[in-house]
This record gives structure tokens, sequence and C-alpha cells, in this order.
């Protein structure tokens, strides 16, 4: 089995393009940060020229690293799933800034339609919720309050970032892998497409949104003079779901956590559509063939980025790894709980005014105390999604982890004693990347399935629950506590 594969991976605070082996072997990794804007309190924007400009650079090194065009197989995409971006047709060029996922200014739009008892009706075709984490109300306050997206008329176009980036690849291409359009709100999941009623709701014409396409297979060719060589693009999904991929997560009831920027848990569900009662959330997996895979998700907007910000805006960390030491250098939390509602709280609470707290300093709290605690809160997140899937019926036999902050064997470890189940973390974490190599793998030949391409997912390793239960007991009490007062 020959031939490179590709992979684009468009993150919140980086741009990243890895090259893989067929067989799962990452070859190389060129990386670049993007610049985040803050305009007002809970705004939060990308440029979206710069996105494009970022990933050109990296995609340029790592073709020239695998010998030229001729040798990549196929490129896979994956990206930041909800953030939206708003383009010029004819040139490719942004219109207006990227509104990124965890940007809050619809929060009252939302709120307004929450109020008009529009919720029911967009969970039950979207399995989504009324939140202005999605896509939807960012596009329809985009056209209401941006005047040149309204000026640019028919040359409008509007896409996450996977379509944004297509569009830019190929010259032209205007689509959208199902399970980046199912986290906009307006595609009615269950059944074909975008849904006029939905387009309506958040005021969002269709003729502005890609098509829906498979999540695999000849998606759409390179302009041949950006790589020396056109090259097929055969593999698309959201971050969240190529993670459930690269993890395996092929049969239902297999379940994986992701701790990147935010953290993100998904359960498998196979091709029954999840209904929850508990405020998660229904998604698609992956579609292949037309045929749609779904799960049921939680999400938690705070995870990597506390870390970024206990190190870069408190200055308790010089390096993220050193949260690790500092957890293991006090017996405990000193009573010390953090709950990191930093853009409000997501699953299963979904309070977007929320806003985040320290609880139970004491003069002989030190700063390891608060890092610790910074920390616990990532086991105790999940806890309380892992309590929302078994009320909906999916309980976790055990969670398959990744992302940056999971090479933290400290805080896996306390995820397997407070979840009080086992943990699986492969030796390659990256599996976002890897979900989307594999996706580009079946779509360009080089596998006949999901099912054949695990095998690049390679070596794992697991922690067990060995945490007394007096203990974990005090925690969720403690953490409990906390999230009473935030909520209040």
């Amino acid at each position: 089995m020959s031939g490179k594969i590709l992979v684009i991976d468009e993150g919140t605070t980086s741009t990243r393009v890895m090259l893989f082996e067929a067989d799962g072997t990452c070859l190389g990794s060129a990386q670049k940060p993007l610049t985040q804007h803050y305009p007002a309190p809970g705004l939060v924007e990308h440029d979206a020229e710069e996105i494009w400009t970022l990933t050109l650079a990296c995609a340029q090194e790592m073709v020239t690293k695998a010998g030229g065009a001729s040798a990549i197989a196929g490129i896979g995409i994956t990206n930041q799933r909800e953030t939206i971006v708003f383009w010029d047709k004819t040139t490719g060029k942004p219109l207006a800034p990227a509104i990124v996922w965890q940007d809050r200014r619809t929060a009252d739009m939302c709120q307004a339609l929450k109020e008009q008892g529009q919720e029911a009706i967009v969970q039950a075709k979207t399995g989504l919720l009324l939140d202005p984490y999605f896509s939807g109300s960012k596009i329809g306050w985009a056209l209401s309050n941006w005047p040149q997206l309204k000026a640019a008329g028919d040359k409008l176009a509007v896409g996450t970032i996977e379509s944004y980036l297509v569009y830019r690849l190929t010259g032209g291409a205007h689509i959208s892998d199902a399970t980046n359009a199912s986290r906009t709100a307006l595609m009615a999941i269950g059944s074909a497409g975008w849904d006029d009623g939905l387009c309506d709701l958040f005021g969002v014409p269709r003729a502005i949104l890609p098509q829906i396409v498979d999540c695999a297979g000849p998606l759409g060719q390179t302009l041949p003079e950006l790589f020396g060589g056109a090259i097929a693009i055969s593999g698309m999904a959201g971050d969240q779901q190529a993670a459930t991929i690269g993890q395996a997560c092929l049969q239902p009831g297999q379940t994986k956590a992701t701790f990147g920027t935010g953290a993100f848990v998904l359960t498998q569900t196979g091709r029954t559509l999840p209904q929850s009662k508990n405020r998660l959330l229904a998604t698609i997996a992956w579609q292949l063939d037309g045929v749609r895979h779904y799960a049921l998700e939680g999400s938690v907007f705070v995870a990597g980025s506390l870390m970024q910000w206990l190190r870069d805006d408190l200055g308790l960390i010089e390096r993220a790894s050193d949260s690790e030491g500092l957890a293991r250098s006090v017996a405990d939390n000193g009573g010390v709980y953090l709950v990191p509602a930093l853009s409000g709280l997501g699953a299963p609470h979904w309070q977007p005014h929320a806003r985040g707290a320290i609880h139970g300093l004491s003069f002989s709290a030190k700063k390891a105390h608060v890092v610790r605690a910074a920390l616990e809160a990532m086991a105790h997140q999940t806890y309380d999604l892992m309590t929302a899937f078994a009320a909906d019926g999916a309980d976790w036999a055990e969670v398959r982890i990744d992302g940056g902050m999971v090479a933290n064997d400290w805080m896996a470890q306390d995820l397997a004693d407070i979840l009080a189940i086992d943990v699986e973390r492969p030796h390659f974490i990256e599996t976002t990347a890897l979900g989307a190599a594999m996706l580009a793998g079946v779509g360009c030949g080089l596998y006949g399935s999901l099912e054949e391409a695990a095998i690049m997912r390679g070596k794992v390793e697991r922690f067990n629950p060995a945490m007394a239960n007096p203990i974990r007991q005090t925690r969720l009490s403690g953490w409990a506590d906390a999230l009473k007062r935030v909520l209040a």
C-alpha cells in the first residue's frame, strides 16, 4: 500500500498540517499559531485570510517534505466546527471576521427564541439546543449587522472552516461535509439536508450555504499551482467527529473524550439518531456513501484554554506541562475548586452567561492548589457529562482520551479515578488529525473501510481507577457545591 496522506488540522489556536504514511506513521508536521481577536467581552473572532495564508504555507512545507504533489494520495481536512466564515465567491477573500465557536454575541437572540418556544423544534430537527455556540445564530447576526455582507449580494458565500478552505484550495468548490453541516443548527440531521424552516428562523438564505457532501470520497482537486500539481481532497470531518474516528470508536457504545481548547465527549450510536432528554447533543458522526452514523455529544467550552489562561494571564505556570508537577506537589486540592466557566458553561448546563470562579481559597492555599484544582475540573466536568449520558441510556464502559492535555499522566489517572472506569490513551494522541487521515485514506482508495483504516491508530495504554471511594465522594461533593454557586 503506497501513497502518503496530507492532513490539514485547523484548530482554534493554531493551524497545522501533518504528513502520514498509509500505516498511520506521522512523517512530519508544520504548525503556526492563529491570532485570537477579542473585540469585546464574550466576542471571539479570527482573520480568515490569516487562516488561509498560514494553512497554505504549512501545506506547501509538508508537500515538499513528501517529495511533491504526486507522492500524496489524498488530503484530509479537520477543523474547529461551529466557527463561521463569510467570503466573496469571485475572489475567495473573506468579507468579514470569522466568528469563532466560542463567541457568545448571540446569547440574547438565542434566549429570545427559547422564550418563543423554538428550542424543542430546533432540537427535534438538528439534535442541538438554542445556544450561541452553533453557527446558525452567528450567520443571522452577521447578515443583520455587517452591511458589507448584504452588499455582496449573489457573491456572498458562507461556510464553516473546512468549507472555506476547500473553496480556496479548489478555486471555487462550495461544499461542506455532513458532520460540519450538522453543527450549524440549519440542517435536519435525520433527513436530507438544509431545512427551510431553520434557515427562516435564523434569517439565513439557503443560497449562500454550501452543498452537503460525504465525509470521504472524491471531494475535490486542489489548484495545480498551489502545490506543483493537483492533489485529491478525499476526507473531511469536524474535529470531534474526526477524533471519534481516530480513536476507532466504530461500534455503537464506544466513547471518546478530547481535551483540546475545550473538551468534547462523543458516544457513537450507529445508525440510530439519539434523542437526548438531558441536554446533550445529537450529531452526525460520519457520512459515507450517503449513509449517516450518529453520536451523542457533550461539549465543555473550557479545557486546555484554562491552562493557557493560567499561563498567559495569571502567570501561575510558565508552560502547560508545569501543571503536572504542581498537581503532584500537594497531597490534595486543599479545599480549592475551580469552575472554568470563562466563556459560559456548556453541557449539560448550557448557561452562556455563567462566569468562572475559584472557591475555597484560604491563606493555606498555594499556587499548586489552584493549578491542581484547574486540572481536577477536567475530571469533574467529565463526570457531569457521564451522568447525563447514563441518564440518556448511554453508559460508558470505558473512555478513550486524546488531545493535547492528556499527555499529562496525572490528569489521565485523575479521570479514571473520578469516573471510576478505565481510561485508554493512544501513544499517538493527535487522533483528530489521524481520523482525518483515515477518512482521506478511505476516500482515495487506500483502505476499503474505516474498520480497515483503524490499523493506523497504533498502540494504547490504560489507566485504571485507584482512588478510595470516600476521597472520590468528597471531591464530587465539593465540586457540586462550587458549581451550584456559579449557577445560582
